[in-house]
C-alpha cells in the first residue's frame, strides 16, 4: 500500500483521472467534509459511570463524509474526496485509507496543524456512551477554497454532490449554492445535533439530508410523538427529502411527496454502530444513482447499515454491490405512508 508524501497547503491543480470500469463511464460523486481519525474505546463489562472501566482501544480513519465516500467507492462509483488535513502521521493514515479504497483524494494539507479526531467510548453492546470531537481544523475550509480550479473541476465533473456538517456554516452554504448553480443533486450528512443547525440557511438547496431523531429535533425545535410527522416538520425548514433514523425503530424516508417507513434489519451480533448512518446514506445515494425509487433506495441504505454494524470498522471492508444485494433479504419491505 502506498504511503503518500505530504502535500502542499493548496489543493493540487490536476484534472480528474479517467473513469474505471468495464468500458462504461461510471458515475462520479464528489464528497466534501470530514476525513479524520476515529478513536474508540469499548467497555468490556457493564458500564460503570464515573469510574474506571476495563476495555480495549481501537483507532482507524473515519469521518462522516469519508465513511460515505469509502462505501460509495466500494459500491462501484468514482469518488473524489476533498477535506482539510494536518501534516502529521494521522493525516497520512487517512490518505493511505483513501488510496486503499480507490478514492481520488484531494486534501488541503496544513503542514503545521494536526488532523482532526473523534474519540468515542462505546458500551459492550456497541452503543455510544460519550464522544469528543476535536475538529478545529475544519474551520480552515473557507468558502474561497471552492474557487480553486481543481475544486471547480471536481464540481463540474460530479453527478452527485455529498457533504457533511463538519465544515463551517458559510462553506456549507457555498457548497450548496455551487451545486445548485450547476444543477447537481445534493446530499448532506448531519453529523450531530450541534452541527446540523449549521445547515438551516441552505436547507432549501439540499435534496436529501441524512439524520437521526436527535438531529431532526435540533433542526426543527420539535420532537413529534408520531414519527410520520417528521417529513412535514422538516419540510417546513425547506428540506426536499431525507431519511430520519430512529435506532432499531422504524426509520422515515421522504422525497417528492412520498413518505415511507422501514423497520431496520434485525442484526443479532452488533459489533459497532459507528458509521451506520454514513453507510445508510451511501447505500441510499447509490440506489438513487442507479435510478431506483425511494422505497428501494431506503432498503439499500438499510442493508448497507446492517453490514456496517456487523463489522468492528466504520466501513465494512467486505462491502460490495453483490454483498449489498444479498443482504437485502434481511431488510423488510417498507410501508408506504403517503
Amino acid at each position: 500500500m502506498r504511503v503518500p508524501a505530504l502535500r502542499s497547503t493548496m489543493l493540487p491543480d490536476d484534472s480528474d483521472p479517467p473513469a474505471a470500469g468495464d468500458g462504461d463511464m461510471r458515475k462520479k460523486i464528489l464528497v466534501l467534509g470530514g476525513a479524520h481519525i476515529d478513536r474508540r474505546g469499548r467497555i468490556s463489562g457493564e458500564t460503570s459511570e464515573g469510574a474506571s472501566n476495563p476495555g480495549s482501544w481501537f483507532e482507524e480513519p473515519g469521518g462522516g463524509g469519508f465513511n460515505a465516500a469509502r462505501n460509495l467507492a466500494r459500491l462501484g462509483f468514482d469518488v473524489t474526496m476533498i477535506s482539510p488535513r494536518g501534516g502529521d502521521p494521522t493525516g497520512e493514515m487517512v490518505s493511505e485509507a483513501a488510496d486503499y479504497a480507490g478514492i481520488d483524494d484531494r486534501p488541503f494539507v496544513f503542514l503545521d496543524r494536526k488532523t482532526p479526531s473523534y474519540t468515542a467510548i462505546i458500551e459492550r453492546d456497541g452503543n455510544l456512551v460519550i464522544a469528543l470531537a476535536d475538529m478545529d481544523l475544519y474551520r480552515m475550509f473557507v468558502p474561497r477554497r471552492l474557487s480553486i480550479r481543481a475544486v471547480r473541476e471536481a464540481f463540474a465533473a460530479a453527478d452527485f454532490i455529498v457533504f457533511d456538517a463538519n465544515l463551517p456554516e458559510d462553506t456549507l452554504a457555498a457548497i450548496v449554492a455551487r451545486a445548485n448553480a450547476l444543477g447537481k443533486p445534493v446530499g448532506a450528512i448531519a453529523i450531530s445535533p450541534a452541527k446540523v443547525v449549521k445547515l438551516k440557511r441552505c436547507m432549501q438547496g439540499i435534496d436529501y439530508l441524512f439524520l437521526n431523531e436527535a438531529e431532526a429535533a435540533a433542526l426543527t425545535g420539535e420532537r413529534p410523538n408520531d414519527p410520520s410527522h417528521w417529513p412535514s416538520l422538516l419540510g417546513d425548514t425547506g428540506l426536499k427529502g431525507g431519511v430520519v433514523t430512529r435506532g432499531q425503530r422504524e426509520l422515515i424516508a421522504f422525497a417528492n411527496g412520498r413518505v415511507v417507513a422501514l423497520q431496520p434489519a434485525d442484526v443479532p451480533d452488533v459489533a459497532d454502530v459507528t458509521g451506520a448512518g454514513d453507510s445508510l446514506a451511501a447505500g441510499f445515494i447509490a440506489a438513487l444513482m442507479r435510478g431506483l425509487p425511494l422505497a428501494d433506495a431506503v432498503r439499500d441504505g438499510a442493508a448497507a447499515a446492517a453490514l456496517t454494524v456487523q463489522s468492528p470498522h466504520a466501513v465494512n471492508e467486505n462491502l460490495s454491490a453483490d454483498l449489498l444485494k444479498q443482504t437485502l433479504a434481511l431488510v423488510p419491505e417498507p410501508r408506504i405512508l403517503h
